[in-house]
């Protein structure tokens, strides 16, 4: 089980279901910002962290709330 400001990366497999905020790139030479609609997003536990797809970029996800 995650506790809330765990943080994950795209491809990892999601613990605990929950709402999950973008909390960087994993490359660090991408510096145009996910939309909105990106930002946020909702797994349920053994879903995939996907990826910010219009930037084709992985991701670091952080646990903001448990459901």
């Amino acid at each position: 089980m995650a506790t809330v400001g765990q943080r994950f990366k795209t491809g990892e497999t999601c613990p605990t279901r929950g709402v999950y905020t973008f909390d960087g790139y994993t490359n660090t030479t991408t510096t145009q910002q996910p939309t909105s609609e990106e930002r946020v997003i909702q797994l349920d536990a053994y879903e995939t962290f996907p990826p910010i797809r219009s930037t084709n970029s992985g991701a670091y996800w952080k646990l903001s709330r448990v459901l």
